[in-house]
C-alpha cells in the first residue's frame, strides 16, 4: 500500500482538481453549444408544417386564404426559438368555415415541435406571404 504524506496528497488533489473542469467528453454540450444546437435553423419548415397541418385540421381540404411568414429567431417563453407565423381559413367538423386564425409554429433544432396559438404581438410585425401549399391539401380519408 502506498502512503503519502498529507502535504503531498493535498498537492496532488489541487493539481488535479482544476483539470476536470477542462475536461470534455465527445458528445457533451456546453450552455453556450446547447442553445446554438437548439436554435438550428429549420430549412425544411414548410414541408413539416404541411404535413402536420394535414394531421390537425378537422378538414384539410379547400383551406381559405392561407399565409406563411420566413422563419424567425424570437423570445418564446423564457428562451429563444425558431418560430414560423401562419395564418388560415379552414373547415370546422361540421363543414363550415371558421374564420382566419393565426399560429405560430415552434421549430427546436431545426425541426417542427408544436403550433401555439399566437397572443398579442407575436405575429404582429410578420412579413406574410401566400402559402398555397396549405390551400392545396386533400382529405387523408379514403
Amino acid at each position: 500500500m502506498i502512503r503519502f504524506h498529507r502535504p503531498v496528497l493535498f498537492a496532488v488533489v489541487f493539481a488535479v482538481l482544476p483539470l476536470g473542469a477542462c475536461s470534455s467528453f465527445p458528445g457533451s454540450v456546453t450552455s453556450d453549444e446547447g442553445s446554438e444546437r437548439l436554435n438550428v435553423f429549420p430549412t425544411n419548415y414548410k414541408p413539416e408544417l404541411i404535413a402536420f397541418m394535414q394531421t390537425y385540421l378537422n378538414d384539410p381540404t379547400n383551406v381559405r386564404e392561407a399565409q406563411i411568414a420566413e422563419p424567425v429567431l424570437t423570445s418564446v417563453g423564457s428562451s429563444d426559438r425558431y418560430v414560423v407565423c401562419i395564418k388560415y381559413n379552414a373547415k370546422t367538423s361540421d363543414g363550415r368555415y371558421m374564420g382566419v386564425k393565426q399560429n405560430m409554429a415552434v421549430y427546436l433544432r431545426g425541426r417542427f415541435n408544436q403550433l401555439v396559438n399566437t397572443t398579442g404581438e407575436s405575429c404582429k410585425t410578420a412579413a406574410y406571404q401566400p402559402f398555397p401549399e396549405l390551400e392545396s391539401l386533400k382529405s387523408l380519408k379514403r
